[in-house]
């Protein structure tokens, strides 16, 4: 991010972080625009600059969610002269952008925070799915940013095509918006800008290939973030490699993502029924208050689904969604309680060492 004078409002700051801060009179406040190994690439009102987290800092906080992202807000230290400054404090997320650690490992993975509106992106040609669309929205509305539904290379569909897409969207019950778009004709480019509001931030997520760094580069104006050639499918090639945010020319911040095709969800289960607010609504017409559609009778939802008022694959998205919910959160509290437990532990240990 380059060098333009801003304010600290100009990079998403407003008066809930203004409440939040935290830090010293000698430390300053800056937003991270990049995680690059060890060191942050940090932006505040003079620029952009480099700077590593103190080490009470890396004491204290030993879980990976704990580290700054991009997208947090920090209190540092950084003195005229000082290649680097020294991070001592993360602020409170406003919201975060989270999804479950790849593979067996128990615990979830920062995607960006103080995030406004995430763009959920999607290819109309091969990429459409509307069970991984319904699995984004459930971790955007976890994570408590707006979500917007961003439908891409338009120009390789033909019209019946995107209706009929656009069509399966609203008949799961999803409320989003939704735009099309095509970075070749730029067909739908203008109404997209004009949803980019100055000082907010937007971060795109999608898999490899539907066109995220295309689109930034359109909306920056230069080929920043490196992109390849289409393959023979239509579909692009290029897959980013970090996380960065970025300030538009019209004042909104954007923040592309390396591509996620699978992902596991950590959400409430309340957030799922935000989601699915179809099913949310019909379950008010169940014989039992506590009814969780699945064996009970007189179950509205299930009623439903019989008589095809919804569908069965969007009802069994619902349930494997708040299964999987369930049995992460519940995984990651035993892991937090079996962490707390050593730890007691080891301090009681070096208590009765020193008693001797």
């Amino acid at each position: 991010m380059e060098n333009q004078n801003l304010e600290l409002n100009e990079l998403g700051w407003n008066d809930w972080f203004e409440k939040k801060k935290k830090c010293k009179p000698s430390e300053s406040i800056a937003r991270v625009a990049a995680v690059d190994r060890e060191q942050l690439l940090l932006v505040d009102q003079t620029g952009t600059f480099r700077a590593k987290l103190a080490g009470s800092y890396l004491h204290r906080h030993r879980q990976p969610h704990e580290l700054p992202c991009v997208g947090d807000w920090v209190c540092l230290e950084k003195k005229p002269g000082d290649d680097l400054g020294v991070v001592h404090l993360m602020l409170e997320r406003r919201t975060a952008l989270r999804r479950k650690s790849a593979g067996s490992v128990i615990g979830y993975q920062m995607i960006a925070a103080n995030v406004d509106y995430v763009v959920i992106v999607q290819s109309c040609h091969f990429d459409f799915n509307l069970k991984r669309l319904e699995r984004y929205l459930v971790m955007v509305m976890d994570g408590g940013a707006e979500p917007c539904i961003l439908l891409t290379k338009t120009d390789l569909v033909n019209s019946e095509v995107l209706a009929e897409q656009l069509a399966e969207i609203r008949s799961a019950g999803i409320i989003a918006p939704v735009v099309t778009l095509s970075n070749v004709t730029r067909e739908g480019m203008d109404d997209f800008k004009r949803l980019l509001l100055p000082g907010k931030t937007y971060c795109f997520v999608g898999s490899s290939g539907v066109g995220k760094s295309t689109l930034i580069n359109h909306l920056i104006g230069r080929e920043k973030l490196e992109t390849k050639t289409v393959s023979g499918t239509g579909e692009g090639r290029h897959t980013t490699v970090r996380r960065e945010l970025i300030r538009l020319e019209g004042g909104a911040l954007v923040i592309d993502n390396p591509g996620m095709r699978e992902f596991g969800i950590f959400a409430e289960e309340g957030v799922i029924g935000i989601s699915y607010s179809d099913i949310t609504a019909l379950s008010f017409g169940c014989r039992y208050r506590d009814c969780s559609h699945t064996d009970e009778p007189g179950c509205a939802v299930h009623e439903a689904v019989q008589s095809g008022e919804i569908s069965r694959d969007h009802f069994e998205n619902y349930l494997k969604l708040r299964e999987e919910s369930r049995f992460n959160r519940m995984s990651y509290a035993e892991k937090r309680k079996k962490d707390r437990d050593f730890g007691k532990f080891i301090k009681s240990v070096k208590k009765n060492k020193y008693l001797k």
